[in-house]
This record gives structure tokens, sequence and C-alpha cells, in this order.
């Protein structure tokens, strides 16, 4: 069983090893992106200048989801070899998880309105749908906080022990 756990934690490596690279190549486009929009006499337009940007909003938003994803999984699965079976250690892995996630949807939300309002706003209803999106996991993710609160009260000591772990983890 040690062996399948030591596994486990290489694949998780990998994992998180993936996120960081992919993240990173996704600040690099963004920078490239940068350049192209702010190129003095290419002959671009103040529009498509403001839509390169917007674009690169986009790409470092993700790069963030990426980066911060490939955290959690180093810091969740292989530094505290976590297992996601008490209400506290789920509740703290899905929230890491779900703030990257509620966030990067209501960025890409926010420049897709800015994106589509005077270009195409027959796409906003397709914008709207992922601001409808990141509320309704935010929503969904509130309610399951409040009930998890009483399956937090019947084992304080997994409380403490997760935040002595944040000490180790931070150091």
């Amino acid at each position: 069983m040690k062996f399948l756990q030591k596994i486990g934690a290489i694949g998780y490596v990998l994992v998180a090893l993936l996120f960081f690279v992919c993240g990173f190549a996704l600040i690099v486009l963004g920078a490239m992106e940068i350049w192209s929009a702010l190129r003095p006499f290419d002959g671009k337009t103040i529009q498509e200048r403001f839509r390169t940007i917007l674009e690169c909003i986009g790409l470092l938003t993700i790069a963030v989801a990426a980066l911060e994803l490939g955290q959690t999984v180093l810091e969740e699965e292989v530094q505290r070899s976590v297992h996601v079976s008490s209400p506290t250690r789920l509740r703290r892995f899905l929230s890491r998880f779900l703030i990257v996630v509620v966030v990067s949807l209501g960025v890409e939300c926010l420049v897709g309105v800015f994106q589509f309002l005077h270009t195409k706003p027959e796409l906003l209803p397709h914008v709207a749908s992922i601001g409808v999106a990141a509320a309704v996991l935010l929503a969904s993710w509130g309610v399951f906080i409040r009930m998890n609160v009483e399956a937090e009260k019947l084992e304080p000591e997994a409380m403490r022990s997760a935040k002595a772990e944040d000490k180790d983890v931070e150091t």
C-alpha cells in the first residue's frame, strides 16, 4: 500500500508540475500579446489594441488559475498527504479550488462583456451565462460551507490539525 501511495504522490507532483508549466507558458503568451498590443507604428487601431489587451487578460486569468491549481495540488496532496475524508479537509480543498474557478469565471465574464458590448452584442447572452455559472457556483459553495459547519463541530481536532499543518506548509 505504501508503494501505491508513493506512486500516487509522484503522479500528483507531475500534475502540479504540468500545471506550473502551463501557467508559465500562458504568462509568456500574455507578454507576447501585450507587446503586440503596445508595439508602436504597426498600424493597429485602438479597438484592435483593446481587444488584444482583453485577450491578454483572459490568458493571464487562466495562467493564474493554472498556477493556483498546481499549488493547491502540491500542497494538499503531496506536502500534506491529505485524504479528503474529513469535512474540514474537504471544505478547505474545495474552497481553494472553487476560489480559483469563481474568480476566473468572473474575470472571463467581465472581459467578454467589454469585448462584445460594442462589436458583437448578440454574444452577450453567452457571456451572461458565464456570469450566471459563476454566481451559481458561488452560491452553492456558500450553501456547502454553511451546511459543513455542523459536521466540523463533530471533529474539532481535525480543524486544529489542519491549522497546525498550515504552519508547516507555509515555512
